[in-house]
């Protein structure tokens, strides 16, 4: 069952789905997931396919999940544990490695801190023989952040470019071993790497970028979305919100899953139409447009929207005792027979209760504000009629002592208790402090036994897969309107739904239920019913087919006759045809609001970007290797990037290449060897000069500072949208560009339509200054433009850039550099820091060994040079002034992202070559010495 709104179509929606249960009965019979594993014949199951999974936040392992631990180990980690179980059991599925952080805290089990946790398949008995030697699905710990540290997700962020670095590694690892065991000369690269809520996104859209392989993304709850509701609430303001919850970081990364993913998948259609839609890189007409424009080969004019795919939550039924017969009779027979046999946590319930044979109200949520239990328990307390023929129980995670709890959770279970004091409910209101996961489903059954009613009275709630369990055990359901169970009701049938914030409507809703048996017994038969529609193997059917559908990129180093298919931008603006169709035109302001109708582009043809693209490169005053192919130096010059000591890289950013080259040769000074041949082959310290400058810019005046381009393994120009080698066979002024790399990061650019917008958005800006502020300059790249700012105080910070880009569908990364005087726009896959794990993709060249110098401030990428697995030195006095006003006006402050206990980052104090020598010794690089 899936619905793809991206179509403009109408898909196997909810609706297309019978939702009574009469009307499916005896002709649609339960099975379990195994059965239905085998049933489902798979168009892959011919196919190896490697998946990978991130899951950043929470304590993940695949047996005894502490759910309800804390805030982080919830709903989402049941989820993706599941979810790589279950495709690890798909056929034609050869892997599937879930990401995840490895935590060696002494205040968590030691299980947490194992690197590797193979995950029991569904079907065991059948699945041993069919995987390889390292097939299957893996639970894989990162190392990452503090190693001794248990840390919330909101304080995850500056560690991000560390866990993609270890990622990384793991990964490209697992491909080679993996294409090996398929018999395979070249790696098994995954067929999608699929990241899960914000942080993970992120991650995965880093590893996606730097591996060429696509990005599918599960947002599990929004961050805009949780904005809105805190702001509604009126107990925090923006500023004090985004210090908690470091909630403006988490929705830039939310921006950049949308740049970069293929495929959404969300539980739900309201995720699609209420929650996405708030964000700037996602509009539900323009989508549309753009995919009914993708049907007819009609050109999009290099504008992208990621697939928004409903993929309900898939759940698991081995375990699931049926109960399609009348449990009528068992109840009624044996309403006092609680003994010996039955659950442990049936007794830790019903010690509360003076009456434990009335029915029960479950509810099963963390005490947390957005949960919304003060109003149920609210709901329960005022409603005399409830209260009499009714128990309330509530499952709030566990805890040890109150004082231990979080504030805010410490808060709600106080609330919860004085209501309970105020109403009385001592003998009718359970609230255990402890349960195991394993106890669930028998704390579902006790609620079905006594003919009780589960209930979630969330305020919203983005799926709701708890209601799934309680009807797969037979229980009737009382669930918000806002959100997933909307969509679960539709296809269950099994219910009611209630305004959460309306206590009456949730009290007479209970009371409805617990009070008519036919209700309550039709409600339970439409629910088993209907269950299977939500299991496993019918999600990952849907799953395959959808991830399976997109463009395969990976990585692709050597030339072949097809090379010019398989390097074909994936962009539907290569079309050159285009047809007047009102119903499809594209009317996208430069005012950066979403609306249609305001000032309609001119868009110029492919052709003459590729003349424009021609022009640059005649006129750049640079001198490139002729007919010296990439391949043919893999055996002279390039490898030496795998086989250095130390890679020293040269990050320091401003306005004058003089000024960088100057650093650039104290830097040399103080890092050289006692050979007096500085020619960088033969040394075991390697050296990249990393600058938003262009090559022929750095050419220019390279000699004048008593500089040789033969010093340098790499030059990584442009803001990371360039890479030249020297070249070892020609004379000095002579370079090699990196001719795979373009290839690489040339997904989503938008090319000549994307200048033409640069240039309109340049001009609006010159004609409201009535002066010329921004002019647009020959970068001598097709993957870089370049605008020159006469006054950086007079345009609209780098932010309001990228918000506009966005809103137009136009996926690229504005940077603003050399203190602001510069723009340079790049592809959205490509950066300074992204071009470092490229060459370590592509020559093998070790992340650990790199050492990055830097500036205290600098161009606005500067962000993402720090933190990840190489060693950073942060010149102190450099890159200040005009480039510290980039950063003021970000979205979110630098110290949201920047490690605070970084032991791979040291700050030198004197730029000189003591100075820097001093430094290099405090990290320990005493190979560096002289």
């Amino acid at each position: 069952m899936s619905e793809d709104l991206s179509e403009g179509e109408k898909g196997d929606t909810v609706g297309d789905i019978s939702v009574r249960g009469d009307s499916v009965r005896g002709r649609m019979p339960r099975v379990s997931s195994i059965d239905m594993m085998a049933n489902l014949a798979s168009p892959h199951a011919d196919k190896k396919l490697y998946i990978v999974l991130v899951s950043l936040h929470g304590l993940i392992r695949g047996e005894n999940m502490e759910l309800g631990r804390d805030s982080d180990t919830g709903g989402q980690v049941k989820y993706v544990v599941e979810l790589a179980r279950a495709l690890g059991s798909t056929p034609g599925v050869y892997r599937v490695d879930l990401l995840t952080r490895q935590v060696l805290a002494p205040d968590v089990d030691w299980t947490y801190g194992e690197p590797t946790e193979m995950l029991n398949p569904l079907n065991p008995e059948n699945h041993l023989n069919e995987i390889g030697e390292s097939g299957g699905a893996y639970i894989v710990r990162i190392p990452f952040g503090p190693k001794d540290k248990y840390l919330s997700k909101e304080v995850l962020w500056p560690h991000i470019p560390e866990f993609v670095d270890g990622a990384l590694g793991h990964i490209l690892q697992m491909s080679k071993v993996l294409g090996k065991q398929i018999g395979s000369e070249k790696p098994l690269w995954p067929i999608a790497i699929h990241g899960h809520y914000a942080d993970a996104g992120n991650s995965a859209a880093l590893l996606s970028g730097v591996l060429n392989v696509p990005m599918v993304f599960t947002g599990h709850s929004l961050g805009r979305d949780k904005l809105e509701q805190l702001l509604n609430q009126g107990r925090q303001s923006r500023e004090e919100i985004n210090s908690t919850y470091k909630i403006m970081r988490r929705i830039e990364a939310e921006e950049i899953t949308l740049d970069v993913s293929e495929v959404i998948i969300t539980s739900t259609r309201q995720e699609i139409e209420e929650q996405w839609r708030l964000y700037d890189g996602f509009d539900p007409v323009l989508e549309r447009k753009l995919r009914a424009r993708i049907k007819r080969n009609v050109s999009c004019h290099g504008r992208f929207m990621p697939r928004m795919v409903v993929i309900p939550p898939g759940m698991e039924f081995r375990n699931i005792v049926s109960q399609d017969g009348d449990i009528d009779g068992e109840i009624e027979g044996n309403e006092d027979s609680y003994g010996a046999h039955d659950p442990p946590i049936w007794s830790e319930i019903m010690r509360f209760f003076t009456n434990p044979r009335k029915p029960m109200i479950l509810a099963l949520a963390r005490p947390d504000p957005k949960k919304n239990l003060i109003t149920l328990v609210k709901a329960f307390g005022e409603c005399r009629q409830l209260r009499e023929l009714a128990n309330l129980t509530l499952i709030m995670g566990n805890r040890d002592a109150i004082d231990d709890m979080s504030s805010t959770n410490s808060s709600v279970l106080l609330s919860i208790l004085k209501l309970i004091d105020k109403y009385d409910l001592y003998g009718q209101v359970a609230y255990p402090k402890h349960h195991k996961q394993s106890d669930v489903p028998d704390i579902y059954r006790l609620a079905a036994k006594t003919k009780g009613v589960f209930i979630n009275p969330a305020y919203i709630e983005p799926f709701g897969l708890t209601l799934i369990e309680a009807a797969a055990r037979g229980l009737p359901i009382v669930a918000t309107k806002n959100g997933g169970p909307v969509d679960i009701h539709r296809v269950l049938d099994n219910g009611v739904l209630v305004d959460p914030h309306d206590h009456q409507s949730i009290a007479d809703a209970l009371l409805k239920l617990v009070s008519e048996k036919q209700l309550w017994c039709r409600c339970r038969d439409h629910g088993l019913n209907n269950i299977h529609l939500f299991s496993w193997p019918e999600h990952c059917k849907t799953y395959l087919a959808r991830v399976t559908s997109c463009k395969q990129r990976q990585p692709k180093w050597r030339r072949s006759e097809n090379a010019n298919a398989d390097s074909e931008s994936d962009s539907p603006g290569g079309s050159l045809r285009d047809i007047h169709d009102l119903s499809l035109s594209l009317k996208i302001s430069l005012d950066g609001e979403k609306n249609e109708g305001i000032g309609s582009l001119v868009l110029k043809g492919q052709e003459m970007a590729t003349d424009r693209n021609a022009n640059q490169i005649k006129s750049a005053p640079l001198k490139l290797s002729a007919n010296e192919s990439m391949e043919k130096q893999e055996s002279s010059r390039f490898p030496s990037l795998r086989t250095r000591k130390f890679i020293v890289v040269i990050a320091v950013d401003s306005d004058s290449v003089a000024d960088i080259l100057d650093i650039t040769k104290i830097i040399f000074e103080a890092v050289k060897t006692d050979n007096k041949d500085t020619t960088a082959s033969q040394h075991s310290i390697g050296f990249i000069l990393s600058t938003s400058w262009s090559m022929s810019e750095i050419n220019c005046v390279l000699e004048k500072a008593g500089l040789k381009s033969s010093y340098f393994d790499a030059f990584i120009c442009n803001s990371g949208s360039e890479i030249y080698y020297p070249s070892p066979n020609s004379s000095e002024s002579q370079y090699i560009m990196d001719s795979d790399y373009h290839p690489h990061i040339d997904y989503r650019w938008g090319g000549e339509s994307l200048r033409n917008t640069l240039v309109r958005w340049a001009n609006s800006i010159n004609d409201k200054k009535k002066e010329p502020v921004i002019t647009e300059l020959d970068s001598g790249s097709s993957h870089c433009y370049e605008f020159r700012v006469r006054d950086p105080s007079l345009i609209p910070p780098f932010k309001e850039l990228r918000r506009l880009m966005r809103i137009q569908a136009l996926r690229c990364h504005a940077i603003y550099c050399k203190n602001g005087e510069r723009i340079n726009v790049i592809p959205i896959l490509a950066s300074r820091a992204q071009a470092l794990r490229y060459l370590y993709v592509r020559w093998g060249m070790e992340l650990s060994k790199v050492v990055v110098f830097m500036g205290e401030s600098g161009d606005s990428d500067y962000e993402g040079l720090l933190g990840g697995l190489h060693t950073s030195v942060i010149l102190k006095g450099l890159s200040i002034g005009a480039a510290s006003k980039i950063h003021d006006n970000r979205s979110y402050p630098l110290e949201h992202v920047i490690p605070t206990d970084n032991t791979k980052s040291v700050e030198c104090d004197k730029c000189d070559r003591d100075g820097i020598k001093a430094t290099l010794g405090k990290l320990g690089l005493g190979l560096l010495k002289s």
